[in-house]
């Protein structure tokens, strides 16, 4: 006879490993296209923040140039942002006279691949796309797969025991697969597009290229932007969260 408890604590430790390893590589698209550059984060209550930007699937870390003497005397090097906070983000802004020559020409290459893209790109994007589609598709077929070994009388009862971790893994992993689909946004992909933000209950239009989206955020680039209690417009890519900005026309 199996050892039952045995085969459960292993399927324990395999189901922590994979829903461990899955959500060590999830994170979003768009924020990761900003990794690596200085960038502001703008808070929904006009606070700003401004470093080099590392992403976590937890979070972010903005990383400060130089030690910052708080009111109160605490040093502090960065300005870390939880995953639960995304709500409270007004945009996150790449400001092109802040970044290192290397980087304005890397985005500049980035922008011309995005804008107008040649067919190879966009048969890429078909492809991530039909994934997507299928998603909804392929969480049918994992139920259906796992109701099948659950009749199974020895998996069966290892799986009906481990519910819980079961369910966990299938959401991670549709989770990692990335945003559904959405054909209003998929078809102006690499065009000019003008994007409605909401800032302190005004609605407020910036021009610009769409570049990507995610279930959470759409990323703009090349657009005139201004801080909160800024009069300069200055070229900028943004990422904003989908909850506060939507494109609203095609502008070309």
């Amino acid at each position: 006879m199996p050892d039952t408890f045995a085969i459960t604590i292993v399927s324990i430790i395999v189901f922590t490993v994979i829903t461990a390893f899955i959500k060590g590589r999830s994170r979003d698209k768009c924020l990761m296209d900003f990794s690596g550059d200085m960038i502001t984060l703008e808070e929904k209550t006009g606070k700003a923040i401004w470093g080099k930007l590392s992403v976590e699937h937890t979070g972010l870390e903005l990383v400060y140039l130089e030690r910052y003497k708080d009111k109160k005397g605490h040093d502090e090097t960065s300005y870390i942002f939880y995953k639960q906070e995304y709500p409270d983000i007004q945009a996150l802004v790449r400001f092109h006279n802040q970044l290192a020559e290397d980087r304005k020409r890397q985005r500049e290459k980035q922008l011309k691949r995005t804008y107008h893209p040649g067919a190879l790109r966009r048969f890429n994007r078909k492809i991530q796309n039909f994934f997507k589609t299928v998603k909804d598709s392929l969480m049918d077929i994992v139920n259906m797969v796992i109701g099948q070994v659950k009749n199974t009388p020895l998996a069966g009862g290892v799986l009906t025991s481990q519910d819980k971790y079961v369910s966990q893994l299938k959401q991670q992993v549709m989770g990692s697969l990335g945003a559904s689909y959405e054909p209003l946004l998929e078809r102006h992909i690499g065009k000019k597009v003008v994007l409605e933000l909401i800032k302190t209950d005004k609605k407020f239009e910036y021009s610009g290229v769409l570049k990507e989206y995610t279930a959470e955020f759409i990323e703009i680039m090349d657009v005139d932007y201004c801080l909160a209690g800024d009069q300069n417009l200055r070229k900028a890519d943004l990422v904003v969260p989908r909850q506060y900005g939507l494109i609203r026309h095609l502008g070309e």
